[in-house]
């Protein structure tokens, strides 16, 4: 076999980084950035640098099956059609449900969504996408006309000022976060505000941060609009020609003058006032926003505050400004193109409009096409709970794990008569409620295309053959539906066909009269489809239609409204919500290192190696209030369920706050599922419900043994009030796994440790050792000589350098001097402590960084020519600033005190 490269795009954010997968001459595969795509420029973040790692063949689906028995094609297939034809002529079109993911491939989307809305005929198809960018779809409808993002990544690079709002874009979005970077080291003049409500690694770049109160957004940028028009800042002109609305939104903002807006959203006066004045002076502003803003109950009116000062300011579609929305999955932009939630018609058309109705119709030959809006997320899924919804089909998404009140969807779906999931792992905690499973193929596996935040369409390309028996999701919709009676809809010979369709249909009655048009590529040959560079929308076949202008749309008006004219939107600030005495606000979102619902990332340690379990950030205040001191377990819990986390102590979120991250599921850990605790109220505008700002309380869990350990087997089944497990290796089961737990109930270390050590197989040889007095017991299991498996009790939090512990896995010791050196829970004088991995790229600790740090390397640039920390992929280059400037501060304190002394 040859090395063959192949460019694809990333499956992870919606910053769309383009790959290089090398399949090399041993069939393994090596994963690069793309330096020619206009995304990353062969910037790839520690998720992306890590792709080769998560394609281990463990724990894939590979076959259908039904009932949990495995089954052949035909037969699953057969099932499918027959169930969903059954129940629609039982109980009606809306009685059926699919349930989507930004996962999905743009053909995979537009095949489901023409098959749901235009041949079964129901709009009762949404996806997870309205868990992320539902209210930037409604602000931006409002505002334009259309669902439009004005501007591109390079705006990001020649703005003057940089407004952050919502957005972790270090962590979540890391490689537009290195152009900025980038940006900033060779214009330090570029300024940078963040807004949020905790001090994120993003925080460390700002020259100024707002940490307001949560949805105190709303108030922050009417008071701007107001002090924009009384600092004479607005765009008359532009106001005149291009917009309506704004005389209602003053009025709206009039009580927002800057006193009552810090008042609302919990910030100094001083500090608002010097936000407004920057704004104010700097016309190249860009303001970027993500999921604090999206994913709240008043979300639309969050963006439409913030598309409004840009409209009253004129400073939208032209270099270095404008309202940017960044996407939270690879292809959220994509299902909105082809109609992918329960309220939209492919190609960017209006469900309520009859005229696109019968284009949509026309184009699909389709039977009977919806004609009114379906169900969206958390209403879908109350009504499967209700019985109203018999059948649902889920795709490429984990909703038992990533809906509100978790507990209750995985209720629904145990009394629905029929579920089918569609998916590339077999065990999830949404899998286990399938009567029907369907074996999807995975990135690697399948081709298609998929639309980034700045609204640039790449490949993905498949570099991987078929695993087992998986299929695409295009192909496997395709054949229901030709079981269904509808063959000749979906007579596809590959993705090539449908984006050619897609293509078409964006096109077929446009004239310019919509922004989402891609008609260029109508009748794209299969070839011409396989070799397709990445482009911007739009890309029409007439030259009637509106171009972008430099890939920006609203310099010179051209919105897609009735009149041609974007429409200022007036809101009204939240009455802030109280909070009951002792109970907090709980703040959900993502880490660095992963991805929803770990189902590809939790496959390799390397991104476990710097956080490797679910915890809870906690306000030293609210700790010390309640007797919780820093990697204590506390419990987080509400009427809807509990949740049991490892508790961080720290000032970065604000007092009566905690953040805890969204991705733990029912194979990494024990009740630590969060979205059981969040709220399901939703924005009445979106429907996107609130996952920032739900309500909990906290307590300290009181747990007799806290352990650590590495084990070579992977446990089926672990009897602890709380475990947390992640993998040693690339996801194949004989890498070994670290495993985190704690007992409530006293027993016997020696029993404890034998419980976990089991799992290391029969015929292993053991070693221990107690400390009485400190509570501290040992134990280690060897097999012909070599380590597999170590346990670190305690009857406190386990105090064991675990980048270390997780290094012995496999290691020779075949004499008992090397045994007891391994005992001791500690690295040798001559194996220095890594201490807590901060670069997953290359594996450096805390430790190395401090210790090069107090050697006299003390900027991130050196750190990186020293350790190679931050020099790759620079998620962790504001960890490394704090640590060294954590150095400096003990060094500066120690010549202090030599000085006075």
């Amino acid at each position: 076999m040859t090395e063959t490269v192949t460019r694809t795009t990333c499956p992870y954010c919606g910053v769309g980084c383009g790959v290089l997968a090398t399949r090399q001459a041993d069939g393994t595969v090596r994963v690069a950035g793309d330096p020619s795509h206009p995304a990353n420029f062969g910037r790839l973040c520690s998720k992306g640098s890590a792709l080769a790692e998560t394609l281990s063949l463990d724990g894939r689906l590979l076959h259908p099956e039904i009932g949990g028995r495995r089954a052949s094609w035909d037969m699953a297939l057969d099932v499918v059609a027959r169930r969903l034809a059954e129940t629609v002529a039982q109980h009606g079109p809306d009685s059926v449900a699919l349930y989507g993911s930004g996962q999905l491939l743009t053909e995979d989307y537009y095949v489901a969504n023409k098959l749901m809305k235009g041949f079964i005929g129901t709009a009762n198809i949404d996806t997870n996408s309205r868990l992320c960018m539902a209210s930037s779809v409604a602000g931006h409808r409002r505002g334009f006309g259309s669902d439009t993002v004005p501007g591109c990544y390079e705006d990001l690079e020649l703005a003057d000022l940089v407004v952050l709002v919502g957005s972790n874009l270090a962590w979540c979005h890391p490689v537009l976060f290195q152009r900025l970077e980038a940006a900033r080291a060779e214009r330090p003049s570029l300024r940078i505000v963040t807004i949020d409500p905790r001090r994120t690694a993003t925080s460390e770049i700002a020259d100024l941060h707002l940490d307001l109160r949560p949805d105190g957004d709303v108030a922050l940028f009417a008071g701007l609009l107001r002090y924009l028009a009384e600092a004479g800042r607005l765009d008359e002109a532009y106001l005149s020609r291009h917009t309506n609305g704004a005389e209602a939104a003053l009025a709206a903002a009039s009580a927002c003058d800057i006193a009552t807006v810090a008042a609302a959203a919990g910030l100094a006066a001083a500090d608002v006032g010097r936000f407004y004045e920057l704004f104010a002076r700097t016309e190249k502003v860009v303001t970027v926003y993500s999921q604090g803003v999206n994913q709240s109950v008043c979300g639309t009116d969050k963006v439409n505050a913030i598309l409004n000062v840009h409209l009253a300011t004129g400073r939208i579609g032209r270099p270095g400004m404008g309202p940017f929305s960044v996407t939270g999955q690879p292809n959220a932009m994509g299902g909105r193109e082809v109609g992918g939630m329960a309220n939209m018609l492919a190609a960017h058309m209006d469900l309520d409009n009859p005229v696109h109705r019968d284009i949509v119709q026309a184009v699909w030959a389709a039977p009977r096409l919806a004609a009114r809006p379906g169900l969206k997320a958390v209403d879908l899924f109350e009504a499967i709970h209700a019985g109203r919804i018999k059948a649902v089909w889920i795709m490429g998404t984990n909703p038992v794990d990533s809906l509100p009140n978790a507990d209750r969807v995985a209720e629904a779906l145990s009394r629905c008569p029929f579920v089918v999931v569609s998916d590339v792992i077999r065990a999830t905690d949404t899998a286990r409620h399938a009567h029907v499973l369907l074996p999807a193929a995975a990135w690697g596996e399948k081709e298609g295309t998929v639309t980034n935040s700045e609204r640039r369409i790449s490949r993905q390309r498949a570099f991987l053959p078929l695993p087992g028996e998986a299929r695409p999701d295009w192909a496997i919709l395709s054949a229901v539906a030709r079981r269904m009676g509808h063959a000749a809809g979906f007579a596809y010979d590959g993705p090539a066909a449908i984006f050619s369709e897609h293509a078409r249909l964006s096109g077929t009655g446009n004239h310019g009269s919509r922004d989402f048009d891609i008609s260029a590529h109508a009748g794209i040959s299969a070839e011409a489809y396989d070799s397709l560079a990445p482009f911007l929308w739009p890309q029409p076949a007439e030259t009637t239609s509106v171009p972008a202008q430099g890939g920006r749309l609203f310099a010179n008006g051209g919105f897609f409204t009735s009149d041609g004219r974007a429409r200022l939107v007036a809101v009204t600030p939240p009455v802030p919500a109280v909070v009951g005495a002792g109970r907090l606000i709980l703040n959900t979102g993502r880490i660095r290192d992963q991805w929803h619902t770990m189902t590809r990332t939790g496959r390799t340690g390397r991104l476990f190696a710097h956080i490797a379990e679910p915890f809870a950030e906690i306000h030293p205040d609210d700790a010390q209030a309640r007797g919780i001191a820093a990697a204590d377990l506390v419990v987080l819990d509400n009427a809807q369920g509990e949740a049991v986390l490892r508790a961080v102590v720290t000032d970065r979120v604000r007092p009566g706050e905690v953040f805890a991250p969204m991705h733990w599921t029912g194979q990494f850990s024990a009740r630590s599922r969060i979205d059981v605790l969040v709220s399901a109220a939703t924005d009445p505008q979106s429907g996107q419900p609130g996952l920032k700002r739900s309500t909990v309380g906290l307590r300290r869990l009181e747990a007799s043994w806290y352990g650590f350990a590495v084990l070579a087997g992977v446990p089926a089944h672990l009897p602890f009030a709380y475990w947390a497990v992640a993998p040693l290796g690339t996801g194949r089961r004989d890498d070994g796994l670290r495993l985190e737990f704690a007992a409530l109930e006293d027993a016997e270390p020696e029993a404890l440790a034998a419980e976990v050590l089991q799992r290391c197989g029969h015929g292993t040889e053991s070693l221990s050792f107690q400390s009485r007095g400190d509570g501290l017991y040992r134990a280690m299991a060897f097999l012909d000589g070599r380590l597999v498996g170590a346990v670190f009790l305690a009857r406190q939090p386990v105090a064991v350098s675990r980048s270390w512990a997780s290094g012995l896995m496999g290691l020779a010791a075949p004499t008992p001097a090397t045994r007891w050196k391994l005992l001791a829970g500690r690295p040798a004088a001559d194996q220095p402590d890594k201490g807590a991995i901060v670069c997953s790229c290359f594996q450096v600790g805390a430790n190395e960084i401090g210790a090069a740090a107090a050697a006299g390397v003390t900027t991130v640039a050196g750190i990186g020519a020293r350790l190679g920390a931050g020099s790759n992929c620079g998620s962790c280059r504001s960890e490394i600033a704090r640590l060294i400037a954590n150095v400096m501060e003990l060094q500066e304190e120690a010549s202090h005190v030599a000085r006075s002394a």
